[in-house]
């Protein structure tokens, strides 16, 4: 690490495998005359964040926040930002940015993909062809359908700009209907309307943060009025869902089946029951991969940087989130 501080410290975690050089690298790219150090060990990011005022990764922890005497501006990795020490940055006044919005296109391709398995049953189809059984089955087609989303943010937008030529009627769910949406219709969480949507849904999409209103949003109740022929996606955060109760409906034949990119809990122990469901699809938190995540998040890292230097910790950045 050089003696001066970096105009941007990268943190050494990387994320789906990739590794974190490319994030520092397409960094670099963007930002030609800036300086942009990784830190490789726990050392040297102990070192170099002592006097840095912009830093990027996909985790802070609070030793290391402890360390951190100049920092301005965390830029979270990750659009999600509860596992960060939250109180203690907007103590200290840090600006934390997220990386909403990228994404948008890889998750809304998984969510499409996992509504057309289900539409046209292909784990019938796949089981069918391990046992070398050439047999007919009935499937179905998604035009006409009704597809609610939970979480109209960048998600559950890709979602809906990818579903729009299938000919479906489509439902978003926000916290405030009155902002609108590109759904055919948008509506609260209040009780009576968010049941009448999911008595009307065919395949129910969770794109939403974790929050109060949202943890266990989909319970035993929540089974119960949907139509047995509907199909859970839940690409937004395992707890979101009651396990219990997603495992009885199941068993009950509550719903024709769910895509599970993330569960409650995760990662998902071998002996649970959820693996045994042959119209359970589990993928491992994987609907965020795509070989363009870096360069989507340097993209909006860049440009902050870029207004950072205009204007320094009153600069209006991207994705703020705190404060």
């Amino acid at each position: 690490m050089s003696d001066d501080a970096p105009d941007v410290l990268v943190l050494r975690t990387g994320t789906h495998g990739t590794p974190i050089e490319q994030y520092a690298d397409a960094i670099r790219d963007r930002l030609p005359d800036h300086t942009v150090d990784l830190a490789r060990t726990p050392a040297e990011e102990r070192e170099a964040i002592e006097n840095v005022r912009f830093v990027t990764g996909m985790t802070l922890e609070e030793e290391l926040l402890a360390a951190a005497d100049s920092l301005d501006v965390f830029a979270c990795a990750y659009a999600g930002t509860g596992h960060l020490p939250l109180a203690d940055l907007e103590d200290r006044g840090v600006t934390v940015t997220n990386a909403s919005g990228v994404h948008g296109p890889n998750i809304g391709e998984h969510v499409v993909g996992a509504i057309l398995h289900f539409t046209r049953r292909f784990h019938v189809g796949e089981r069918r062809q391990r046992r070398r059984e050439w047999r007919h089955y009935k499937a179905t087609e998604l035009q006409g359908s009704t597809v609610t989303i939970v979480g109209l943010g960048a998600i559950g937008q890709s979602v809906c700009t990818r579903l729009e030529p299938f000919g479906v009627d489509t439902i978003g769910v926000r916290y405030t209907p009155a902002k609108g949406g590109p759904t055919d219709e948008v509506i609260g969480f209040e009780d009576a309307a968010f049941d009448d949507a999911l008595a009307r849904t065919d395949y129910l999409v969770l794109a939403c943060p974790l929050t109060e209103t949202t943890r266990g949003l989909i319970d035993r109740e929540a089974f119960i009025t949907m139509d047995p022929e509907s199909v859970l996606v839940n690409i937004a955060r395992g707890p979101v869902v009651d396990t219990d109760a997603l495992v009885a409906a199941l068993r009950s034949n509550r719903i024709r089946g769910a895509s599970l990119d993330v569960t409650d809990p995760e990662p998902l122990p071998e002996d649970h029951p959820l693996w045994t469901f042959e119209n359970v699809q589990i993928t491992p938190h994987n609907a965020g991969h795509t070989p363009a995540y870096y360069d989507r998040l340097a993209d909006i890292v860049a440009e902050n940087r870029r207004r950072f230097d205009e204007s320094g910790p009153d600069a209006a950045l991207e994705n703020v989130v705190l404060p």
